[in-house]
């Protein structure tokens, strides 16, 4: 089980929770903490001074005073009003990725929330009661409104007062229904917020920072197959290895170039292919791939550390430090979200650019060193048989689709909330946007390495004493073993997606790199 306390939640742990359903409970520590808050609160509140967002309006109105009576209706009208997202619903996984930590949030203890609103947060994850949050309508600052709001929903119930009960919609057990009849199957009580809660629970760029935390914890994962994939490529084409050697990489000192290089020795020692092509130097696609893909590895160092800050962050407006100290600032602001994710949308487009240039040599016959054109069974097999001639077609669809989506998104900007928020960040749909570049990237890195075994085979067959090194050699076996070779034109795209799911998998990776005796490049997700 896992022990959230606002400190030390890893990206690792988000997915867990988000895609695994491993159970969450709250620190003992930081029930006491979010108690001492909330008392803190309501000495505020007795005081009579203005604080923005307990005893004031929002926003544009937050020189209008509220008074204590109406606190709670200030809470719930909060939610009501800011639930206007639009678009497809997020996945589930997504959705609860961003309770995880928005609890871990709160779990702080400087928002000034009373403990029951995170362990109905954590009842829910444990219970499978997933709200129904549309993907669209987060401009990332103040935070994401919008789809907090639409999560709020579900969690709250209105003051005893009210007349209204919108609760949303929610998924549980695999049915759609209304979040208030989600909440009342899983035996979980709504909460009626008290002071400073509706803007505790929608203030803050959550959601996309549970986006960006899976983009980083799937492209940790991609980043080593790219090496895969490279690595068969070139065997395939007869690669020059002295591209790779490790003085090359250490006179330039970038960890992630250094880091590919020596990957790419691993997984093809002792093969006999390599080097078999008696060329000097080879095309970029293979000979500055460690360049490449090592700028992508130390670009996904510093997205990921940024990530794994912003999931243990407060974030929300204003924080309670003390009774008399409750400070407004900004911590809400996506940036540093939007940033990061625009960064690592553009590093793995790259992965994708590079690995489609490989495509495309390994299917020319006027590029290929003796192969047939678009790995045709034979030559003369060619004509009638296209070969994979469209594998090629769609990889570079998918790149340039991630080319338009690795466009930043954090550059763009539009104020609201008539001029109060006049920059806003852009972080939900820069870390939707990398999300999408991260899975076309993987169907990319799956025609890559889909190509490359059919080429190995058809050089095989011409070089039948030829050795495959330690790590492609199981590689290419795995693969086969999933997807048989075919010789005539057949049906590619379910033979791609097998491939692409054999490759998703952890224990396809554990085994090639057993194989080459190397370790995975992202032992811990911290």
């Amino acid at each position: 089980m896992l022990t959230i306390d606002g400190h030390h939640l890893t990206i690792a742990e988000v997915a867990a929770v988000a895609r695994e359903h491993e159970p969450v409970r709250l620190a003992d520590a930081s029930r006491e903490r979010m108690l001492r808050s909330h008392h803190w609160v309501e000495q505020i509140l007795h005081t009579g001074k203005a604080v923005y967002g307990i005893n004031t309006g929002f926003g544009i109105f937050a020189d209008r005073r509220i008074s204590p009576e109406q606190a709670a209706q200030l809470s719930r009208n909060l939610i009501l009003s800011h639930a206007v997202g639009t678009g497809d619903p997020l996945p589930e996984e997504v959705v609860r990725a961003a309770m995880l930590i928005r609890a871990n949030t709160l779990a702080l203890g400087v928002s000034g929330v009373r403990p029951v609103v995170v362990e109905t947060l954590i009842e829910m994850l444990n219970r499978g009661v997933t709200p129904e949050v549309p993907s669209q309508g987060s401009m990332g600052s103040s935070g994401d409104l919008a789809p907090l709001a639409h999560l709020g929903l579900v969690l709250t119930a209105p003051p005893p007062n009210a007349s209204e009960n919108y609760c949303g919609w929610a998924t549980y057990r695999g049915k759609r229904m209304h979040g208030c009849e989600a909440m009342r199957a899983a035996g979980i009580r709504r909460v009626v917020l008290g002071p400073k809660e509706g803007l505790a629970i929608t203030n803050g760029a959550t959601f996309s920072a549970a986006v960006l935390a899976l983009a980083v914890y799937d492209s940790a994962h991609w980043l080593d197959i790219a090496e895969i994939a490279l690595s068969m490529s070139l065997e395939a084409l007869l690669g020059a290895s002295n591209a790779f050697d490790e003085r090359i990489h250490r006179a330039r000192r970038h960890p992630g170039q250094i880091a590919v290089a020596r990957r790419v020795r691993e997984l093809t020692a002792e093969s006999t292919l390599i080097d078999a092509g008696g060329r000097v130097q080879d095309a970029y696609s293979l000979r500055t791939a460690p360049q490449v893909q090592g700028a992508a590895r130390d670009t996904w160092a510093f997205v990921s550390e940024v990530a794994r800050r912003e999931i243990n962050a407060v974030t929300d407006n204003p924080l309670i430090f003390s009774p008399t100290e409750a400070l407004s600032g900004g911590n809400f602001h996506g940036e540093p979200v939007a940033m990061a994710a625009d960064f690592l949308a553009i590093a793995m487009s790259e992965v994708a650019a590079i690995a489609e240039r490989r495509i495309f040599r390994l299917t020319d016959g006027k590029l290929n060193y003796g192969l047939p054109s678009m790995l045709a069974d034979t030559p003369e097999a060619a004509g009638l048989n296209s070969g994979l001639m469209m594998p090629q077609y769609t990889a570079a669809s998918l790149v340039l689709e991630n080319q338009t989506l690795s466009s930043p998104d954090s550059t763009r900007s539009l104020p609201t909330s008539g001029e109060q928020e006049d920059h806003n960040a852009n972080a939900m749909t820069a870390a939707r946007h990398a999300r999408a570049v991260v899975r076309n990237t993987a169907h990319v890195l799956a025609i890559e390495a889909y190509t490359a075994a059919r080429a190995i085979d058809l050089r095989l067959r011409q070089m039948p004493e030829a050795r495959l090194g330690r790590g492609t050699a199981t590689a290419h076996r795995l693969i086969r073993e999933r997807v048989p070779y075919q010789p005539g034109d057949a049906w590619w795209a379910p033979e791609i997606e097998e491939t692409r799911a054999l490759l998703a998998t952890p224990e396809f990776l554990q085994a090639v790199l057993t194989a080459a005796n190397t370790l995975p490049s992202h032992t811990k997700l911290r």
